[in-house]
């Protein structure tokens, strides 16, 4: 079901070796450009037509109304709720010990510089709703965002013709028990353009986190700028590196698990056992019969997107992983944590038989908003961090300043901006 790659006796060029999904955002940025300007122009009736045009419902308005979220919370299956509760709880935990607190400096005597750690006042986010009723993204948006203090929360989600043009109910349900009470029936690039522009029922917000089809990811890109992103999300991606000792039905399970959520998700299998990948594709012959999704699945497996790579030992499996930087990396060897402490390039990790991306995509307590298409070389997961901002606050006294004012006049002098060093001296000559 897989295809296979050999690198066996290949060595470096591994980014451009192993399968990627073929993602054209600059294509999508010919449809979402006018989309995104009509928003900009003409408001929430710009984001109703765009409803009516792209989900097949108009909304009755774009705010879901409290009574919604009050209904949607009390009608939850209690498992469910409880459910959402201890994703909520774990992921908080996580949140709290990771946001930085606000540190000072005192250089000197009355020379003190203070980095105040600042929310965002306004963010907005994103929760798609197409193949799937993300709940578990509300949970990952929201948390850091109240941990980190933010006061306004905006959250939009594609209004669906099933429920009278609300949002899916267990969204607006984890909504409600988050206590987020500014919720949007609005999707794709038409939300994220009310998000960042503003409308006459919305406050425009500083910041838009969230995952999305391409479509958001492209208005994302052409938004920033005007807002702040997290990043330009693309289809969900699982590597794992599996050796001889790896458990065959576990790996196959996981790679599955990914390639549910869209066609064009990657799953890609690094190992150093042919035997390994012989047994998973056994395997995934069984499960992927029996999965809800079959047909998905079998798409996104048999995609160029997704391959079992062989390589001649576990240290190459690591160098090929770091290559790749895939968003969720799993590793399954004999050596898991020892293995796991050469990755460096991965959205989130996953060590051992027991720790499948699956549970971080709900309860582990890590964040599941992860970067992708090789981008975790040079970006980060979301994190309580992604909405918070660094300010340096200075403040010195006349005293601080006649010690070091000679050298910023110098300074000044030396890049030719004379002024510069003005603005010091005449205090020097009080």
């Amino acid at each position: 079901m897989l295809r296979r790659l050999d690198l066996r006796d290949q060595s470096g060029g591994y980014r451009d070796a192993v399968p990627r999904a073929e993602v054209d955002v600059e294509h999508a940025l010919a449809a979402v450009v006018p989309l995104c300007e009509d928003v900009r122009t003409r408001g929430a009736a710009a984001v109703l037509d765009a409803s009516e045009r792209f989900d097949g419902v108009r909304p009755e308005s774009l705010r879901v109304s409290q009574s919604a979220l009050d209904e949607a919370l009390a009608g939850l299956d209690p498992a469910v709720l409880a459910a959402i509760d201890e994703s909520i709880a774990r992921l908080r935990a996580t949140c709290e010990v990771e946001l930085e607190q606000t540190v000072t400096v005192e250089l000197g005597p009355g020379a003190i510089v203070e980095r105040r750690i600042v929310p965002m006042q306004r963010v907005g986010l994103y929760v798609p709703g197409g193949l799937a009723p993300l709940v578990s993204t509300v949970i990952m948006n929201a948390v850091p965002a109240q941990v980190a203090g933010v006061p306004g929360i905006a959250l939009a989600s594609p209004p669906q013709a099933e429920f009278g043009g609300l949002p899916h109910p267990t969204i607006l349900a984890a909504c409600a028990r988050l206590g987020v009470t500014e919720v949007y029936a609005a999707g794709g690039a038409q939300a994220l353009a009310m998000l960042a522009y503003g409308t006459e029922e919305n406050e425009a917000v500083n910041l838009i986190t969230g995952p999305g089809n391409i479509f958001v990811a492209a208005a994302k890109r052409h938004l920033q700028g005007t807002v702040a992103i997290d990043a330009e999300a693309g289809p969900t991606e699982i590597a794992i590196i599996a050796d001889a000792a790896a458990d065959p039905k576990y790996v196959a399970a996981d790679l599955i698990s990914q390639a549910e959520h869209d066609p064009l998700a990657a799953s890609v299998l690094i190992t150093d056992s042919v035997e390994l990948a012989d047994r998973v594709d056994v395997e995934l012959t069984g499960l992927v019969a029996a999965a809800k999704h079959e047909e998905r699945i079998r798409t996104s497996l048999a995609g160029t997107q997704s391959a079992t790579v062989l390589v001649r030992n576990i240290d190459q499996a690591i160098d090929v992983a770091n290559a790749y930087a895939a968003e969720h990396l799993e590793i399954q060897t004999a050596n898991a944590q020892i293995d796991a402490a050469k990755i460096f390039n991965a959205g989130a990790v996953f060590v051992g038989s027991y720790s499948p991306v699956s549970l971080g995509d709900y309860a582990a307590g890590s964040n599941h908003v992860l970067p992708t298409a090789g981008c975790a070389c040079h970006s980060s997961g979301l994190s309580v961090r992604a909405f918070c901002k660094n300010m340096h606050v200075v403040n010195y006294s006349a005293a601080a300043l006649d010690e070091v004012g000679p050298k910023v006049v110098t300074l000044a002098e030396a890049e030719d901006l004379p002024s510069h060093g003005v603005a010091v001296s005449v205090r020097l000559d009080r």
